[in-house]
């Protein structure tokens, strides 16, 4: 059995969202990366507490009514489908709140309304679709980066961890290595080869949870690009 046929995502596509393994299956995925949802719905303007409230719709919406049935095992990409899921639910939302006679649940303001509030944060943080595109990457690092330290505290390494965390991703400089290396009372070679372990060990769970979002090698090797371009070759 090829491995992509048991991540989450693909467990949802083959079931075309029926049974038990495949809604919890989602149901995790929705859990994991509502924070790019949330990003992204922040990013088309809206207040963050109105924001939050479309989130959380959103995914009861999606959960619901089980669009995801009709995802293309083709374009199997998880971060993708669900980008183009949000946007629909905006537009449709956004046409029932102006058709109604009433607010609704939602206190809806129009984009136009609050775009000069969140201007700053629009132009801090690009495109709604590069806020998205960036709170994912931050979902996936950050994962693989807890299961790193949970690994590092099993094997009695959690304080070394703990130390060389800033290393993973961003080359420290001469003085950092020094004072770590005093710090931990290590030789300065011997924390560079536990740095470059490290290093090697966050790209193996990086990609494995880049894995649960894709349904092939080639939709695994485009989000794996995409990774590098936000943080760079250390990943």
């Amino acid at each position: 059995m090829s491995h992509f046929q048991t991540t989450r995502w693909s467990i949802v596509l083959q079931a075309k969202g029926d049974g038990h393994d495949a809604r919890a299956a989602l149901e995790s995925l929705c859990r994991t990366y509502r924070a790019p949802v949330l990003a992204f719905i922040r990013g088309r303007g809206y207040r963050n507490d109105i924001a939050e409230d479309l989130t959380q719709s959103f995914f009861a919406s999606f959960l619901e009514r089980e669009d995801y049935a009709a995802a293309d095992p083709a374009r199997g990409r998880f971060r993708a489908y669900l980008l183009t899921a949000t946007r629909h639910f905006l537009v449709n939302t956004t046409e029932a709140a102006n058709t109604a006679k009433r607010g609704g649940q939602y206190a809806f303001e129009s984009i136009d309304d609050v775009a000069d509030e969140n201007a700053a944060v629009s132009a801090a943080n690009g495109t709604p679709e590069e806020a998205f595109d960036q709170a994912w990457a931050l979902v996936i690092l950050n994962s693989a980066l807890r299961r790193l330290r949970n690994e590092a505290q099993l094997a009695g390494k959690q304080e070394l961890f703990d130390q060389l965390r800033d290393f993973l991703i961003e080359a420290p400089d001469d003085e950092d290595y020094a004072r770590v290396a005093a710090k931990l009372d290590m030789r300065r070679n011997t924390l560079a080869v536990s740095v470059h372990r490290l290093r090697l060990r966050l790209r193996e769970l990086v990609q494995e949870e880049v894995t649960q979002t894709a349904a092939d090698h080639a939709g695994l090797e485009t989000e794996m690009r995409e990774l590098r371009h936000a943080f760079g070759p250390a990943l």
